[in-house]
């Protein structure tokens, strides 16, 4: 267990793990999570918002979560600006 927690925090200056950004879900969603370092947060693309990485923390309490503009989700794929409405 100890080993585990190390492991962990080596990375926690380099924004968050990849182990443990493998492990991670959205509280709200479930689904899968990606690390954007540009604001140093993980994204819900699912739903559209953002969680927060403080000092290699994630924080994931819902309340904690910003929504994401129709722009800042769609760098990754463009499938989340496909559901704009005219």
């Amino acid at each position: 267990m100890v080993r585990l927690g190390k492991a962990l925090m080596k990375e926690v200056g380099s924004g968050i793990s990849k182990t443990l950004s493998e492990i991670l879900v959205c509280p709200l969603s479930k689904q899968p999570l990606r690390y954007c370092e540009a604001t140093n947060s993980l994204v819900s693309d699912a739903i559209g918002v953002a969680y927060p990485v403080k000092n290699g923390i994630p924080c994931l309490v819902p309340t904690d979560g910003k929504i994401l503009d129709s722009d800042e989700g769609s760098n990754s794929d463009g499938a989340a600006g496909s559901s704009a409405r005219k």
